[in-house]
């Protein structure tokens, strides 16, 4: 089958503009970039996509050993940029398509631009003289609870991974995009991304790159993203008023504005 149906891959915008390539996190799908990708139309080749096995990509497609790895997901990205024949690219990754992201820029960096990393993570699992938010412990519970009871995990988890309580909303819509995704396929995307470590590539992004980082993320914590900008040679760093781990619905405005201020 051919990439842009495998990865329900949709392009709006100019036909001649600088592409643009917006990748969502785990248990979402391209259409949370709703509210921000529109914004770039004017002067962009904006790409969207769902990895394999999220949102309305071909989940026949789907392999357990080509995705047991972050590379399987940054093929995806390849994969899409090969069929488009995009060059130049910016490229705006949320939580794990942060790394995603980094992964195929080190692997076909004539492919990218420059990276947009909205609240990345290079490990989660706290580590020697590392901070990642979480003990071994903490993970190995939330993947235990989430292949115990997958919903319930989703109800409970995706309004503290959202923040913003007082706009219950939010919280909501990504719950129900955590129930919309397979749940077999969600338990390992869990698992590559909760046990991944990309601390060592990050020195090897080879374009300039945005990191967000939001306040009371409880993903990707504010010494997170401090490591991630120390750590990629060509990094700014935005702390932004945005709170929660999904400024791309929480704080569209926002992020938009970011963005534009970086390109």
């Amino acid at each position: 089958m051919s990439v842009k149906v495998r990865n329900n891959v949709r392009v709006t915008g100019r036909a001649d503009g600088r592409p643009m390539v917006f990748a969502h996190g785990f248990g979402c799908d391209q259409n949370m970039w709703r509210l921000v990708a529109p914004a770039f139309e004017d002067d962009h080749r904006v790409v969207l996509f769902d990895y394999v096995g999220s949102g309305h990509s071909d989940l026949s497609a789907y392999s357990p050993e080509r995705y047991s790895s972050l590379q399987g997901y940054a093929q995806d990205v390849l994969d899409v940029c090969a069929e488009l024949d995009l060059t130049d690219a910016v490229f705006v990754g949320h939580s794990v398509s942060a790394m995603i992201g980094a992964l195929a820029a080190i692997r076909e960096p004539e492919r990218f631009g420059a990276l947009v990393m909205v609240g990345p993570s290079p490990r989660y699992i706290d580590d020697e003289g590392y901070a990642g938010g979480f003990s071994a412990a903490d993970i190995e519970e939330l993947l235990e609870s989430l292949d115990s009871n997958y919903l319930g995990w989703s109800s409970a988890m995706a309004p503290v991974i959202m923040g913003n309580p007082e706009r219950p909303e939010l919280g909501a819509e990504l719950t129900n995009s955590f129930c919309r995704t397979d749940p077999d396929i969600a338990k390992r995307f869990a698992t590559v991304t909760f046990m991944s470590d990309n601390r060592a590539d990050l020195a090897r992004v080879p374009v300039p790159c945005l990191i967000l980082q939001c306040s009371a993320d409880v993903i990707a914590p504010v010494e997170v993203g401090k490591y991630v900008h120390e750590n990629i040679p060509r990094s700014e760093l935005v702390l932004m008023r945005a709170t929660g781990h999904c400024p791309n619905l929480s704080a569209p405005e926002e992020t938009v504005a970011a963005i534009k201020a970086f390109l």
